[in-house]
Parts: structure tokens; C-alpha cells; sequence
């Protein structure tokens, strides 16, 4: 394949520095990188050296494919009891008449929105009240599944988990394996922020630890939930808190095997505590992804939030080792537009999305949660009478 080719010739570079060329031999022969290769990788990686290593695993995973998903979310409330200084999305309870509080029977009435639609998925998550408790997601999650039961409830991050867990006065085990009696099939994974407390304790100090955050996903996996993971990256971290925080990730997947996809999240300096620290560079944007891919080596997919980044930016990292740019959306999801994404007020049509990623030579499959094939649309022809529907995109998952 072309991607082997490149990596081969890459390797043929008398120029390439002998360590440097080491991990392109390792990645070549399917070898785990160090740690310290890892740090290595963001200190010397040129972005055209990282875009052949990570292409290469990309392609040999997953060959021309990219994938998408349709489905809706819930934001519950966007008031809560953390202060977390990157976020531009949450208002403090003081703040009330800037915020919402959604009943029970509000949250039903999105999921009753979208019964005519060919959504495979919702996903909940918002910020943390006290009345949004243990009870009211088993709740509301059971009443879901009556609703629609072949919907998959995708659901709150471990900083909701460990918050009406510690309400309730019950341990995580206990606690998630309520939530899938109740009907929780999978969790997403935000909140996971920087890992390290040396740069935790700084910017989201109050809401759970890094240890925590990894404990409530090793619980949830060992019931055999599967789950997702994000890292915040472009502000106030140095490279190895990165690397710190892939390598946690990776040691608990090589443990559980629960992980799904790992999703780097640009930080947005819009309207929050950090307004003063400057974003990173679509370079650095596209490093990222790429040393990502390379470094966990034990998760299936990387993928990119085309909201958050911009259309032409998805469409880059596909050859940056990402596979799933996420999915169609309409302009109501506040996460994306309230952090200053790129694009203000989203939209775009599964014909739209599935052009997006053709015109960048890559095959477009719809899948489901759990990465089964909904639709393959590389040889899909659109009806021409029909008009695409709009679907929400999830957040931060």
C-alpha cells in the first residue's frame, strides 16, 4: 500500500536523525513506543514524519475507511457545581438565569423528537446539580429504553458518575452496575482533561482526580461496558503531560481492553478563565492526532470533532491517523459554539458529510456506537428528490 511505501522510503532518508528513524522502524514493525519516544515524538516530530508514521497505522487498521455516526444529544443542565477554568460552556449555581435546568419529562421529549429519524444513539451529559442524581438517571435511562429500546444510551462522564456516586454513598462498582441495569450502554469520555494533578489541580481542581476518572472506566469495562477517552490539550500542559496522560490510557486499556476511541480536544480560549492562554496551531492540531494515533498503539480509533476544528481541518487529519470525524449535526449543541469552535452555528447533511470525506479520497461508512456498519456509502447514490435530514451531533464523548 501507498502509506507502507511512504513509511519505507521515509525510512531510506539519509537525512532522517538515527532516532527518529528508530521508532519509524518500530512503527513499521508494529512495535510499542517508550514513553520518553513519546515525549520525543512532540519535541523533533516534523509534521510531514508524524503524517507518514500515523498514516501507516491509520491504513493498516483501517484501510481507506472513515467513519461516521448519527444520533442526538441531551445536555441536561448547563449549571454546575465545579469551576472548571477552561470552560466556557457551564454557569456556577449563583448564575442561574444564565443556565438551564431540564425536567424528566423535557429530556423525554428530545428523545420523542427524533422517533422518525434514523438515529442509532443518544448521549447525555451535561453539568452536575444535585438533583440530577443516582435516581434520576437510573430513571430516566430505564424510561428511555421503554421508549425506544434498540436507541443505545450513551451517557455522562466519570465527573457525573463520581459526584452521584459519592451522593448516594455508594462505590463505583456498585454505582455502574445500577446504570446498566438501568439501561446505560456506554459512556463517553470527557472530563478526563489532563490526567496529571500538577496541571489538574490548576485548571479543574474541585471535580475528580485522574485516578478516579480512570477507576470509574475500569469498573465500567469490567462489567463489559465500553467507553471512550479525551485529552485537553493547547494550553497550560508541557508535552510530557501529554504523553502522561495517553500512557495512563493506554496501560488501562492494555488491562481491560474497554476503551473505544481516544478523541483529542482542542482547548478554546473563548469567554472562559483561560481567555489569556493562545489556542495551538493547526500544526499542532494535526501533531497531536498524529502522535496520538502512534502512541496507542491498543486503541481501535482516533477521532476529530469537524465542529470544533472546522470542515477543512477533519479533512486533514485523515491523513494525520484519524478515522472517525464524528457526525452530521444541526446548530443546537452549546458545547461547540459556547468554547468559540470554528464553526458558530453547524450543520451539515449525512450527503454533505459523506462528500466531505470522498473528496479526500477516503470511504465513508454510518456506524453504530459499537463501530458496527450502519450504512457503507461509498457507492451510495443520494436520491436527488430527497433532502438530507439534520441530526445533532454528541458532545464531548
Amino acid at each position: 500500500m501507498e502509506a507502507e511505501r511512504n513509511l519505507t522510503l521515509l525510512l531510506q532518508d539519509p537525512g532522517l536523525p538515527t532516532d527518529l528513524k528508530h521508532i519509524a522502524e518500530k512503527v513499521l514493525h508494529g512495535e510499542r513506543i517508550t514513553f520518553d519516544e513519546g515525549v520525543l515524538l512532540f519535541e523533533k516530530g516534523e509534521l510531514g514524519y508524524l503524517g507518514v508514521l500515523a498514516n501507516y497505522i491509520r491504513e493498516k487498521r483501517h484501510g481507506d475507511k472513515t467513519y461516521f455516526n448519527r444520533n442526538f444529544h441531551i445536555e441536561p443542565t448547563n449549571l454546575c457545581v465545579y469551576d472548571c477554568k477552561f470552560c466556557s460552556y457551564s454557569r456556577l449555581i449563583k448564575e442561574r438565569s444564565e443556565g438551564w435546568e431540564y425536567t424528566m419529562e423535557e429530556m423525554l421529549d428530545i428523545v420523542k423528537k427524533y422517533d422518525d429519524e434514523p438515529v442509532t444513539e443518544v448521549h447525555i451529559v451535561g453539568g452536575v446539580l444535585p438533583q440530577y442524581d443516582v435516581a434520576f438517571y437510573s430513571e430516566l435511562f430505564t424510561k428511555i429504553k421503554q421508549h425506544r429500546p434498540e436507541l443505545h444510551v450513551k451517557a455522562l462522564t466519570p465527573v457525573e458518575y463520581h459526584y452521584i456516586f459519592k451522593k448516594a454513598k455508594i462505590d463505583y462498582a456498585t454505582g455502574m452496575r445500577m446504570m446498566m441495569d438501568a439501561g446505560l450502554e456506554s459512556i463517553p469520555g470527557g472530563g478526563a482533561e489532563i490526567f496529571h494533578p500538577e496541571v489538574r489541580d490548576l485548571i479543574s481542581k474541585d471535580k475528580c482526580t485522574g485516578d478516579q476518572w480512570l477507576a470509574i472506566h475500569e469498573e465500567w469495562h469490567k462489567i463489559g461496558g465500553r467507553s471512550n477517552a479525551t485529552m485537553l490539550y493547547g494550553h497550560i500542559e508541557k508535552f510530557w503531560h501529554r504523553i502522561d496522560h495517553m500512557d495512563r490510557l493506554r496501560t488501562l486499556q492494555d488491562k481491560t481492553g474497554g476503551f473505544q476511541t481516544f478523541i483529542p480536544l482542542k482547548f478554546r480560549n473563548k469567554d472562559n478563565q483561560m481567555s489569556d492562554v493562545p489556542e495551538s496551531t493547526v500544526v499542532e492540531d494535526l501533531r497531536n492526532y498524529a502522535i496520538a494515533r502512534i502512541y496507542l498503539d491498543n486503541f481501535d480509533h482516533i477521532k476529530a470533532y469537524w465542529a470544533m476544528i472546522s470542515r477543512t481541518t477533519a479533512q486533514l487529519s485523515l491523513n494525520f491517523g484519524v478515522d472517525d470525524i464524528d457526525g452530521t449535526l444541526d446548530d443546537t449543541t452549546k458545547i461547540y459554539s459556547m468554547a468559540g469552535s470554528e464553526e458558530q452555528h453547524p450543520g451539515m447533511s449525512t450527503k454533505q458529510l459523506v462528500e466531505l470525506i470522498k473528496n479526500v479520497g477516503r470511504h465513508p461508512i454510518e456506524r453504530d456506537t459499537l463501530y458496527n456498519v450502519v450504512t457503507d456509502f461509498n457507492d451510495y447514490q443520494f436520491p436527488e428528490e430527497v433532502k438530507p435530514s439534520f441530526y445533532k451531533l454528541p458532545v464531548i464523548n
